[in-house]
């Protein structure tokens, strides 16, 4: 058995069993990723995959256990090629970072830019997507650390720790009638046309909720994943916006919209930063870590990669 064996295997789990897509994703042919199968099987004795004719249909109860240590080989695999980078090449490599638009925006900028003051020589890779796709960037090590405000907490492999609290504004036209109202009701937002977040991004989840706590349903002019073209629209008279408060926070005062802090009627969200359990951190990952807030030490890391059920407060 080797390697090669191993991570087919585990890609055709990914990959639903479509054997065409695992080869296309390893760059590969399907008859290599069969013929790999299938000699592995035969070393170990068991059926992994039930098959009809040539296609895979289902994992069997042994290919279940088989899964499960391939993938702690796979992972050590991944630890051991760390090590050596740390090892060899002290304050270099690259640090992939698996974010969503919002984070990768406005949160990250200055904790990258730091990092990249301390350590010049590490390339940094933002990865972005949807929440449940930086779960699985990370589950998948396309990505060492991830930071998003949705999918983290309760994502399978994953050890995650609260990096900051934030909240949602609402933004209008200067012109607006609501831009003088310190603090709007959740009756006169839900008498406007509605500019902001798709169903899965930035705590969409909280605002649909207060809506429905108040029996009250808005009406969606626009969803979108990106907090600029979200201000776009409302400048454009489409509706009042709901954004992240991280989104307004360089906006000149006294310009073009008007914004008010409506943490009163959404209450707070959390963002999160996560690592794959088990993995081994870079001494520049846990840096940058630590770089995100000033709550996330070393320490602290350590300890819940290492099995501590540890939380903090903010």
């Amino acid at each position: 058995m080797n390697l090669h064996q191993f991570r087919f295997v585990q890609e055709a789990a990914r990959r639903n069993l479509n054997l065409t897509e695992t080869a296309k994703a390893l760059y590969t042919s399907q008859p290599g990723i069969s013929k790999a199968i299938i000699e592995l099987e035969e070393e170990l004795g068991v059926e992994i995959f039930a098959r009809h004719g040539k296609r895979l249909r289902r994992i069997t109860e042994p290919g279940q256990l088989v899964l499960k240590a391939v993938e702690v080989i796979m992972r050590e695999v991944a630890n051991l090629k760390r090590i050596g980078e740390e090892y060899s090449k002290q304050d270099a490599g690259t640090l992939s970072i698996a974010t969503t638009h919002t984070q990768a925006r406005y949160f990250l900028p200055e904790p990258v830019a730091a990092l990249r003051k301390r350590y010049p020589k590490v390339q940094v890779v933002l990865h972005q997507g949807t929440p449940a796709q930086v779960a699985r960037m990370l589950q998948d090590d396309s990505a060492e650390i991830a930071l998003a405000t949705e999918s983290l907490a309760d994502a399978e492999g994953l050890v995650s720790l609260p990096c900051y609290e934030w909240q949602h504004v609402v933004v209008v036209p200067a012109g607006h009638p609501l831009a003088g109202v310190e603090r709007p009701t959740i009756e006169q937002i839900a008498a406007e046309p509605l500019v902001t977040y798709h169903s899965t991004f930035t705590g969409r989840s909280r605002i649909d909720a207060a809506f429905a706590r108040a029996r009250l349903k808005p009406l969606i002019a626009l969803e979108a994943i990106d907090s600029d073209v979200i201000k776009t629209y409302v400048r454009l008279g489409m509706g009042i916006g709901i954004v992240a408060e991280m989104a307004v926070r360089d906006d000149p005062a006294g310009g073009d919209l008007a914004w008010h802090r409506a943490g009163h009627l959404f209450g707070s969200n959390l963002t999160r930063v996560a690592f794959k359990r088990g993995a081994y951190l870079r001494q520049f990952v846990l840096s940058f870590a630590e770089l995100l807030s000033d709550r996330l030490t070393r320490s602290l890391i350590q300890r819940a990669m290492s099995g501590a059920g540890v939380d903090y407060d903010l």
